[in-house]
């Protein structure tokens, strides 16, 4: 799977079950590990509503959603 592929699911929290938005980016180490993916929230704001979810706090990636525990 790409990271191209994740951009196209929605990002959805287990606590809330809100739509959190979709992935935009994505940090990763020296070593080639994610760290985070970068969601961007569809607010509209001044302000930067970037959300970073750690790799370890997605539950599960389906075929039209991601799970994420935050």
């Amino acid at each position: 799977m790409f990271l191209s592929d994740l951009q196209n699911k929605d990002i959805i929290s287990t606590k809330t079950g809100k739509r959190l938005g979709h992935i935009i980016d994505c940090k990763i180490d020296n070593n080639g590990n994610i760290l985070y993916l970068v969601i961007e929230q569809k607010k509209i704001s001044l302000t930067n509503n970037d959300i970073n979810v750690e790799f370890k706090e997605i539950t599960k990636i389906g075929e039209d959603v991601i799970l994420v525990n935050v």
